[in-house]
């Protein structure tokens, strides 16, 4: 009779064979070793399943299933395929530090539902930024809806009840690349108990490649997240307008921060512009707008010297 995992990773990949050597290899290394990975690869045209079998280890699984462009449907996927009753999320071009399993089940052993930790984001090859996850009291229902998302998918541990108990990711096209954060959403709304990590456990990777149309989609996506849950905290009235106007300011914030972040000064610009007409009372934005300004001058007086 074949033994239980403790826990399922579900790994999600396509076309990152280039990526995913790195990945499965820092699941090999975990110190915490009762574990099953499954790889839901959406048909990948690369490497991807010579990399898979290149491991050569029956915890390592993989199935092909076409997601037909909807990440939270591979996820599914692989929740369904999951054998173990903690499921966790990593994305194929991420990976983990050795502990990161061992600290987190070990911190779901304490009444607790779902367990996060903080990331290293790495840019071009290169460490960017670290980044802190939580804390707990910013991942209650109101405050993950009005301040926005606090938790990245593969520093996630989580029980899979809780996430039978909400039917799993939305596949819902509107929301694609925002699927996580209604995740969360739905499972604060359950009052799922949150933790948090302070620790290091992993690197996300960051990719710049059609940095505008993704920052545009990911907008689009989170405010259609916001749409959805804010209709269902009862009767408007005008702190929840302004509530919701504030909120929906600060993710166009967000998406001019990345496209300047990426050297696309214009469309940094036009989201600034849109932040400051939906809710103009938030300093950084002005502040933002003026650093795009003036860098793009420097810019313009460089061409001409």
């Amino acid at each position: 009779m074949t033994k239980t995992p403790a826990v399922s990773i579900v790994i999600p990949t396509y076309n990152h064979g280039h990526f995913l050597k790195k990945c499965l290899q820092s699941v090999v290394n975990q110190t915490f070793t009762d574990w099953e990975a499954i790889i839901v690869n959406n048909f990948s045209e690369d490497n991807t399943i010579e990399v898979v079998n290149s491991f050569n280890d029956p915890r390592i699984h993989l199935v092909n299933f076409k997601n037909n462009g909807i990440i939270a449907a591979s996820r599914n996927e692989g929740i369904k395929l999951s054998n173990a009753d903690l499921i966790a999320f990593l994305d194929s071009d991420d990976i983990w530090y050795p502990t990161k399993l061992n600290r987190c089940i070990e911190e779901l052993t304490h009444d607790r539902d779902l367990v996060c930790h903080n990331l290293r984001y790495i840019r071009n090859g290169r460490y960017w930024k670290n980044v802190k996850c939580g804390p707990a009291k910013k991942a209650n229902f109101n405050n993950l809806l009005y301040n926005g998302n606090c938790l990245t998918t593969s520093a996630i541990v989580v029980r899979k009840e809780c996430l039978l108990g909400v039917a799993g990711f939305s596949e819902d096209p509107k929301i694609v690349t925002s699927e996580d954060y209604d995740l969360w959403l739905k499972l604060s709304k359950e009052r799922a108990r949150f933790h948090f990590i302070d620790e290091i456990l992993g690197e996300y990777q960051v990719h710049e490649s059609n940095a505008s149309k993704s920052a545009l989609r990911h907008l689009y996506s989170a405010l259609a997240v916001i749409e959805k849950h804010s209709a269902s905290t009862g009767k408007a009235n005008i702190w929840k307008y302004l509530k919701l106007r504030r909120t929906k300011a600060l993710r166009l914030y967000g998406a001019a921060r990345s496209c300047q972040q990426n050297g696309q000064k214009m469309e940094a610009l036009r989201f600034y512009w849109k932040s400051v007409l939906t809710f103009p009372f938030i300093l950084r934005t002005y502040a933002g707008t003026v650093l795009t300004l003036l860098n793009a001058t420097i810019d313009n007086f460089r061409q001409l010297a």
